[in-house]
C-alpha cells in the first residue's frame, strides 16, 4: 500500500473519532439523566480550560497560572452584563475582554521566563480578585453579585460549542507553521529568534488566543450559579487544576489533555460526593505517581502499549 495513502487514512481516524464523540455529546441530553448533563458540562468546562492552557504553555514551556483570572473575568462579565445583553453577546464580550487583557499582560510580561512568569500570572488572578472585592465592599456596598440563570441544557450546548471551537483552534495551531514556531521557542528561544521568528509576537498572540476560550467558558458557567463573588469566581484551583490535568493526561498528543481533564473531573465529582475531606490528598497522590511513573502522562502509557502490541504482532508475523 502507498505510504501516503496509509498516512492519510491514519490521520482520518482521529477526525472520525472526534466527530462521533461530538455527535454523541450533542445527542446525550436526549437519553442521559439530567444529572449527567450537569456532570458532562463540568467535564467539558475543564477540558476547555486545560486545552486552552496547553495551546500556549504546552509548546513554549511557559508556566501560565492566569487561567483563574480569565475564568473569573468571564464569570463577572456574565454577572454584570447578563441582565442587559443577550447571552451570546455576553459570552463574546467575556472572551474579548480576556483576549485584550492577555494581550496587555503578555506584551508586558512575556519577556520574563521560568518561575517569574508563573508567579506574575498567578499574582494577576489574586490582584483582580482583591481589587474586585475592595470595590464591592467599599464602593457598591455589596459582596458578590446575582447572576441571570440559564437552564442546564442550554449551558451544556453552549459549552459544547466552545469545546469544539477550542479543539479546532488547538488542532490548527498545532499543525501550522505557527505551531512549529511555538515549538521552536520551547526548544531554544534564542535560536528561534535568530531564525527570524518574531518570538514576542508569537507568544503574545498565542497567549491571548488561549485566554478567549477560558473567558467564554467562565461567562457561560456563571449562568449555572445564582450568585457569584470574587473568591469563588477567581478560585486558584482554576489555575492549578488544568496544569495537573495536562500533566496527568500528557501533552504529546491533543487527546492527552482531554483524557486527563475527563478523568480528573470525574474523580473530583466522585470524591467530593463520597469522601470530601480526602479528595485533595488523593489527587496529590495520583499526581506524584503520574510524575514518577508516567512522565509522559496517559498518552505515553497508551503509546507504549500500542508499540508493545505492534512489536508482538510483528514477532508473530
Amino acid at each position: 500500500m502507498d505510504i501516503t495513502a496509509l498516512t492519510s487514512k491514519k490521520s482520518l481516524v482521529p477526525g472520525l473519532i472526534a466527530v462521533i464523540l461530538v455527535i454523541l455529546l450533542a445527542t446525550s441530553p436526549l437519553y442521559v439523566p439530567a444529572y449527567w448533563v450537569i456532570r458532562l458540562t463540568a467535564i467539558l468546562m475543564y477540558i476547555i480550560i486545560t486545552v486552552s492552557w496547553v495551546i500556549f504553555s504546552g509548546p513554549t514551556g511557559y508556566m501560565s497560572l492566569a487561567s483563574a483570572a480569565f475564568f473569573g473575568i468571564g464569570v463577572y462579565t456574565s454577572a454584570v452584563l447578563g441582565e442587559a445583553l443577550p447571552l451570546p453577546v455576553v459570552i463574546g464580550i467575556g472572551g474579548l475582554i480576556c483576549f485584550c487583557l492577555a494581550l496587555l499582560v503578555g506584551a508586558a510580561t512575556l519577556r520574563l521566563r521560568g518561575i517569574y512568569f508563573a508567579i506574575f500570572t498567578f499574582g494577576l488572578a489574586e490582584l483582580i480578585k482583591h481589587v474586585l472585592l475592595w470595590w464591592e465592599i467599599h464602593v457598591t456596598g455589596t459582596r458578590g453579585r446575582f447572576v441571570i440563570t440559564v437552564d442546564n441544557t442550554t449551558v451544556f450546548y453552549v459549552i459544547l460549542l466552545i469545546f469544539v471551537v477550542a479543539l479546532l483552534t488547538a488542532y490548527f495551531i498545532r499543525h501550522s507553521k505557527y505551531g512549529a514556531a511555538l515549538r521552536s521557542i520551547g526548544e531554544n528561544e534564542e535560536a528561534a529568534a535568530h531564525a527570524g521568528i518574531n518570538v514576542t509576537m508569537v507568544k503574545v498572540i498565542t497567549f491571548a488566543i488561549s485566554a478567549v476560550f477560558i473567558g467564554a467558558a467562565g461567562a457561560i458557567m456563571a449562568t449555572r450559579w445564582t450568585y457569584v463573588e470574587p473568591y469563588y469566581a477567581f478560585n486558584p484551583l482554576y489555575s492549578f487544576m488544568p496544569v495537573l490535568m495536562a500533566i496527568f493526561g500528557g501533552m504529546g498528543q491533543l487527546y492527552g489533555p482531554i483524557l486527563g481533564a475527563t478523568v480528573f473531573t470525574y474523580l473530583e465529582e466522585e470524591l467530593i460526593t463520597r469522601i470530601p475531606e480526602l479528595y485533595m490528598i488523593i489527587f496529590g497522590i495520583i499526581l506524584i505517581v503520574a510524575i514518577l511513573y508516567l512522565p509522559n502522562g496517559l498518552v505515553g502509557l497508551i503509546q507504549k502499549w500500542r508499540k508493545g502490541g505492534s512489536v508482538e504482532q510483528n514477532a508473530d508475523t
